[in-house]
């Protein structure tokens, strides 16, 4: 069968291969420093860069970046850009800044000592010798300088003031004016490190402190001190992105829908959100998967998806699961939460990197169960995991180089996206989302853009195909919005649906309210659209095969 090239991909005109000589050749480096532009954050050319970080903790007692005693730094920067992060959230305590002891005269070596880690200063002087007698700063910034290396940026993210783990309500951290929150203190602290980290260009940005919390917590002053913190940062580098959290645990920002944030400077503000299953207490696995889903995503556009609308960026900083698998609340929520955030190409940071800790609560080596490192920070945890949030590391919209508007079915459970099936084109099936031709959805009809091919029911499990004339006509029900549904003729729904080959079938709808047992998630999927080609798709080597050599760079 000879295809029908899409016309808006037509090398016709030398100025479209120039776009994608220019996609191709790009190197990854981004023009720093970053900056915002309305809701996306962009370059120094004004190109979206689009932040698909990974938590790495540093703020633990020990006050060294986890994981150095199992692998070389170098080792763990290169493993963070082979899973696909561009970024680390690097977390710090405030006493790093405000105790110059600390700081400058304890080792990385003493540390471990004053805590009996003897076998982690064994492994550490074998995997990063040349570290292990640095002052706690000196490797910190050592961290930073190799993440660097490996075009890897870096968000400073002060977690709490007094090392350890973090966070409880009534941890004297929680809020200004709490035991270990002083906030002239944290103001002059947050000036100390975005000043030493001023022309270190991967530093991008500063989140100006984690999960605000506590019984202390109001509005007024959060109005107050953390405008006060954020000119303090920018005022000592005027590079960085100043990132705001929310109030109770940085779940919540509904407050400055009504009262905006007031600076001196422009540019550089975004705003950070956190989500977890637990965020919503055991509302995933009590009630009805769709309805909670819509529930949730109701809250989440109050407490901080409004801002989008408002022209700014939303950093969702911190979400995450147990990657064992085999937990009803995550795995609901998380299909939930990878259908929003790919619709809303939102930026955003795992947690964690971690696949152990030097020592978290009294315990040494504790595993990190939400660590996409195993424990012995080398191998992948769970590749079906990475798989998952695959998509999510694509930039789909905002500033840059850009094509017509298109359509990614995309499958939350998997991370897959709707594709042809190789064996015959006739069939779909699920495969990687960079695989995907464009979609087009009108009138309730998916079809293959500019093709004479569209999406066709062959009625109760059976596999759907590609048709010509046939074309099925699917509208998106349920609470969650993640049913593709067409009603038959004696008046049943059926819905897209997964095999266990990934096969594409019709079944009938499952789930879709009331039932709190039901599993919907292999029916849930999510049209996503995008203006931006993806690397190594099918639009993009469409592009690719049809540019002649001669008019690349």
């Amino acid at each position: 069968m000879t295809r029908k090239e899409p016309k808006h991909l037509s090398c016709t005109f030398p100025l479209l291969c120039f776009f994608f000589s220019f996609i191709a050749h790009t190197v990854p480096n981004m023009a720093y420093p970053l900056s915002t532009s309305s809701r996306w954050i962009v370059d120094e050319n004004g190109q979206r860069v689009k932040l698909a970080c990974v938590n790495w903790p540093s703020h633990l007692q020990p006050v060294v970046a986890e994981g150095l005693s199992k692998q070389p730094v170098d080792a763990v920067a290169k493993k963070i850009v082979e899973m696909g992060f561009n970024c680390v959230r690097l977390t710090w305590p405030l006493d790093l800044m405000t105790n110059e002891t600390l700081a400058n005269n304890v080792t990385v070596r003493q540390s471990f000592q004053s805590l009996g880690l003897t076998d982690d200063i064994v492994g550490f002087q074998t995997n990063n010798p040349s570290i292990i007698d640095f002052s706690l700063i000196e490797a910190l910034k050592m961290v930073v300088t190799k993440l660097g290396n490996h075009n890897v940026m870096a968000i400073l993210d002060n977690h709490l003031t007094k090392s350890g783990w973090c966070c409880a309500n009534n941890d004297g951290n929680g809020f200004f004016g709490d035991n270990f929150f002083d906030p002239t203190v944290w103001t002059a602290a947050l000036s100390k490190m975005a000043a030493t980290f001023n022309g270190v260009s991967n530093v991008v940005g500063m989140s100006l402190r984690n999960e605000l919390r506590g019984p202390k917590q109001n509005v007024n002053d959060w109005f107050k001190y953390m405008q006060q913190g954020a000119e303090a940062a920018h005022s000592a580098n005027k590079n960085v992105l100043v990132i705001m959290s929310g109030l109770s645990f940085d779940t919540d920002l509904s407050f400055i829908m009504p009262r905006p944030v007031h600076l001196s400077f422009t540019g550089k503000l975004v705003f950070e959100l956190h989500w977890y299953s637990f965020s919503d207490g055991n509302s995933w696995s009590t009630n009805n998967s769709n309805d909670n889903c819509g529930e949730v995503l109701n809250r989440i556009r109050n407490n901080g998806g409004f801002l989008l609308n408002q022209g700014f960026p939303l950093f969702l900083s911190e979400f995450g699961i147990d990657e064992r698998g085999g937990n009803v609340n995550n795995d609901r929520y998380f299909g939930c939460l990878t259908g929003w955030a790919a619709e809303n190409d939102v930026d955003w940071s795992l947690w964690a990197l971690t696949g152990t800790y030097y020592l978290r609560q009294g315990v040494v080596g504790l595993n990190e169960y939400y660590g996409v490192l195993d424990s012995d920070w080398i191998s992948v945890r769970n590749s079906s995991f990475l798989q998952k949030i695959s998509l999510l590391q694509s930039t789909l919209q905002g500033p840059g180089p850009r094509t017509d508007a298109y359509n990614l079915v995309f499958h939350p459970l998997t991370g897959l996206c709707l594709v042809r099936s190789l064996k015959d084109t006739t069939m779909l099936t699920l495969g990687p989302c960079n695989s995907s031709e464009p979609w087009s959805y009108t009138k309730k009809t998916l079809r293959i853009e500019d093709q004479p091919l569209c999406l066709q029911s062959n009625g109760p499990e059976n596999r759907v195909t590609m048709s010509r004339t046939g074309c099925s006509r699917w509208q998106t029900i349920s609470a969650s919005r993640m049913h593709l549904a067409l009603t038959t003729s004696k008046n049943n729904s059926l819905c897209l649906d997964v095999d266990a080959t990934n096969n594409i079938l019709a079944n009938p709808c499952k789930c879709l309210s009331k039932d709190s047992s039901c599993q919907p998630m292999s029916q849930w999927f999510k049209i996503i659209n995008a203006t931006r080609p993806l690397k190594s798709s099918k639009l993009y080597k469409q592009l690719e095969n049809m540019c002649p050599k001669s008019d690349m760079l």
